[in-house]
């Protein structure tokens, strides 16, 4: 069982940068490939980043490559994203989430434990 707490989300405007984090508890979190995922409202939970146990591979959707970048920790248990030239588009509650094959995935069915979301609004 790992448990997941995201932090980090405000009001943001255009242009700025953000960084959200996710706190992981339970067990053995370096076992782990960890993801972010967003949800705007009327829209489907949609793939953002992803990271694997070690932190050697990496994987984003399209629309962040470039902006976005994700990291790991596995000392502290903490994955984070890094959010540069936010768009009002990236406007969405973000989920922290880990994937028990530890592989770098891009569905949510595929995750196994998920947080609460936290929420990031950029205004334009």
């Amino acid at each position: 069982q790992v448990q997941l707490v995201e932090s980090g989300g405000r009001l943001v405007r255009a242009g700025d940068s953000l960084r959200l984090s996710c706190a992981a508890s339970g067990r053995s979190f370096s076992n782990y490939a960890m993801g972010w995922f967003r949800q705007a409202p009327g829209k489907e939970r949609e793939f953002v980043a992803a990271i694997s146990w070690s932190g050697g591979s990496t994987y984003y959707r399209g629309s962040v490559k470039g902006r976005f970048t994700i990291s790991r920790d596995n000392a502290k248990n903490t994955v984070d994203l890094q959010m540069n030239s936010l768009k009002p588009e990236d406007t969405a509650v973000y989920y922290c989430a880990a994937d028990a094959t530890a592989t770098v995935r891009d569905r949510a069915v595929e995750y196994d434990y998920w947080g609460q979301g936290t929420q990031v609004t950029v205004s334009s």
